[in-house]
């Protein structure tokens, strides 16, 4: 029950305490949290006077400033409103791949432990998460949290999971009643190898009126392999074999490949709206929490 706490580091926990989700736009929510809104409430936050009505609630008056005028002024704060954050993970076999003893973990377990550390600084401000896995189907979900408490139910979610399956992110987005009801923020963590209806499925995402963080997880391998001679291929979601004469001309052509499919995703992704991050698996995940997250305006 507790493999989950292994997913970070304490010291990372405590460095992502300081931290918190920086949406681009201020998103109100069901319940009060400690992100400001534009609405004005009830939080300890200053924002302005305004002169007293009947109705108003009279514990807001500031009777200093009565004192100074002879006014009844009402002080108006702002309203710290929660942010919801949705979790999306590529569960497809496809992202078993990557693991080096030492060196780095398999695309699966790196995900993992990115979208615990947004989890994580998303329930230590009151922000409410959820999270999912995904084939070519929703596989299993993990309803709203809320709460820093929250946190290891969150972890021995992402932790109950191998990766399995053929991935099908189209099918698993088609479906209206999976997709967020309320606006929010929604992070996709995934390779992102899809032969098609990957840009459907972020269309619907940006349809349910989701501010959409795409995360293409991959391996270095994957962007430069280190394959030479002559090879038998296996898809590891279809079982497919394919020969292959690995000469350096055919390694270049697939590098070329490789970097024009990842630049057409971040094309895609920048011409509407959407973050794009590669996260590569030879990167620590602190510095990619702590470092690249601060970089494309993401935290605070």
């Amino acid at each position: 029950m507790n493999g989950g706490l292994n997913l970070l580091d304490p010291a990372l926990m405590r460095r992502l305490d300081q931290m918190s989700i920086a949406a681009k736009s201020r998103i109100r929510g069901t319940m009060q949290g400690k992100r400001r809104s534009k609405q004005l409430g009830s939080s300890l936050e200053f924002a302005d006077y305004r002169l007293y009505t009947p109705g108003d609630d009279t514990r807001q008056l500031d009777w200093h400033a009565y004192g100074r005028t002879g006014k009844p002024f009402i002080k108006l704060f702002m309203d710290e409103q929660e942010l919801q954050v949705h979790l999306w993970l590529d569960a497809s076999k496809s992202m078993d791949f990557g693991r080096k003893e030492g060196v780095s973990p398999s695309k699966w377990e790196y995900a993992r432990q990115l979208a615990a550390g947004i989890g994580y600084l998303s329930l230590n401000r009151f922000d409410r998460v959820s999270a999912a896995m995904f084939t070519n189907e929703i596989t299993k979900q993990q309803k709203l949290l809320r709460g820093k408490g929250s946190s290891l139910r969150l972890f021995e979610f992402l932790a109950s999971t191998e990766p399995e399956g053929i991935g099908d992110i189209s099918a698993a987005f088609r479906n209206p009643s999976i997709l967020p009801r309320q606006a929010g923020m929604t992070w996709v963590f995934s390779d992102f190898f899809y032969e098609q209806g990957l840009e459907d499925a972020l269309k619907y995402l940006l349809a349910a009126k989701q501010e959409v963080v795409v995360v293409q997880v991959l391996a270095p391998d994957e962007l430069d392999p280190l394959l030479m001679g002559e090879l038998r291929l296996l898809d590891s979601e279809t079982g497919a074999a394919r020969e292959v004469a690995m000469s350096s001309k055919v390694l270049q052509a697939y590098k070329e490949a490789a970097f024009q499919y990842t630049q057409t995703l971040k094309s895609f992704c920048y011409e509407r709206g959407i973050t794009y991050l590669l996260a590569l698996t030879d990167v620590p995940a602190a510095d990619f929490l702590l470092g690249e997250l601060r970089r494309n305006g993401l935290v605070r």
